[in-house]
């Protein structure tokens, strides 16, 4: 079977590192399965009948370890990290996820205007242009997906700023080797110190979920468990990769285990605290084996990166822009009518990815190339 040409993405599979794509395609796809399973349900009731893992945890961790890597190497090799290397690195990253976000945005704003996807525009205000709609506190019924995206790019200012504060503070004490283990210590800390202090407030399920876990001043170390795992790697690349299986093991077990007791337990203390540090450990645990997956030589490994690729537009537009669209305007059906709508659902979902990444999200991201300093990595 051959594929169009307009949906054929033109990837240097040698500059991939294969276990890295299926991480985050497994994130990605993990993410879309639960917000998408309503379309099906009354075909197959209990789909998708287990427990996923959390992908939007996956993703913060993968975040943190690419992103935490990019500044290690910065620091260490320049022994400082100068204003001119962060407003470069903020420059970049910027290219990579402002453009898809504000188009996705303002889609959002359309569509419901126009009452073709759900929401509710007394809902939306400026604070979704500069990432502070749950900087310390929930939002609700407007692009709810976008609450991820909030604590990404605040850990994209937060962590160098804390950099380059701790190396003036410690370079007389401390080698850059702890200089930067004590930015990660301090920036998992304080998040949890946060929870802590607040986690007497009684919530119910729905407001545990908008209150706790999608808030950036209670979530921000969820991503710094992965800059914890890129340290480890650049200082102990042996044992990185000699324990590699055996911390896979223990991390997806630790997941499992996690979602269990989450399941059962009621919302107290443990559920608002030390259940999303255990959670970011766990997850980052599979980043040593994922990233020894250096190769693949099947057409299933083509797919997963091809979805690698594309996760970005298909987290922004999977939910309110395809998913919402269709339970706002169309009478879902039963029997093999559902699961044919769910299949066609994933056709619609990849082919519009496809074409946003194509032809908007990757010709940004090679604008970035001309435009800044490249960052050696």
């Amino acid at each position: 079977m051959k594929f169009p040409s307009w949906l054929l993405l033109k990837t240097d599979y040698s500059q991939r590192v294969y276990g890295l794509d299926v991480f985050r395609a497994v994130a990605i796809l993990s993410v879309v399965l639960v917000h998408s399973a309503f379309i099906i349900r009354k075909a197959l009731p209990r789909f998708p009948y287990c427990k996923l893992v959390d992908g939007v945890e996956l993703f913060f961790v993968l975040s943190g370890f690419l992103i935490g890597t990019i500044l290690i190497k910065i620091y260490i090799q320049e022994n400082s990290i100068s204003t001119s290397q962060i407003f470069n690195f903020w420059k970049r990253r910027w290219f990579r996820t402002l453009p898809n976000y504000y188009l996705v945005l303002l889609l959002n704003i359309l569509f419901v205007w126009l009452g073709i996807t759900t929401g509710k525009l007394e809902k939306f205000s400026w604070k979704f242009f500069v990432f502070v709609q749950n900087f310390n506190t929930g939002f609700t019924d407007f692009f709810w997906e976008s609450w991820s995206l909030t604590i990404e790019e605040w850990f994209y200012i937060f962590t160098p700023i804390t950099i380059f504060l701790m190396h003036f503070l410690l370079r007389r004490f401390m080698n850059g080797k702890h200089v930067i283990l004590s930015v990660i210590l301090v920036l998992i800390a304080a998040p949890l110190i946060y929870r802590i202090s607040i986690s007497n407030e009684y919530l119910d399920k729905f407001w545990y979920d908008v209150e706790f876990r999608k808030v950036v001043i209670t979530r921000l170390d969820a991503i710094m468990f992965g800059v914890l795992f890129a340290w480890f790697k650049y200082y102990y690349p042996g044992t990185w990769k000699k324990w590699a299986k055996p911390m896979f093991v223990i991390g997806f077990a630790g997941i499992y285990t996690l979602i269990y007791f989450h399941s059962i337990d009621s919302i107290g203390f443990y559920k608002k605290t030390y259940y999303f540090s255990g959670l970011g450990i766990a997850a980052a645990m599979l980043l040593p084996l994922a990233d020894g997956l250096r190769t693949f030589r099947t057409l299933f490994g083509k797919f997963m990166t091809h979805i690698s690729l594309i996760s970005y537009s298909m987290y922004l537009i999977h939910l309110s822009l395809v998913a919402e669209v269709i339970r706002m305007n169309v009478t879902l059906p039963t029997g093999i009518g559902a699961i044919l709508a769910y299949l066609l659902y994933w056709i619609i979902l990849i082919v519009l990815s496809t074409l946003l990444y194509k032809y908007f999200e990757k010709p940004i991201m090679d604008l970035r190339e001309k435009s800044t300093i490249k960052t050696k990595i």
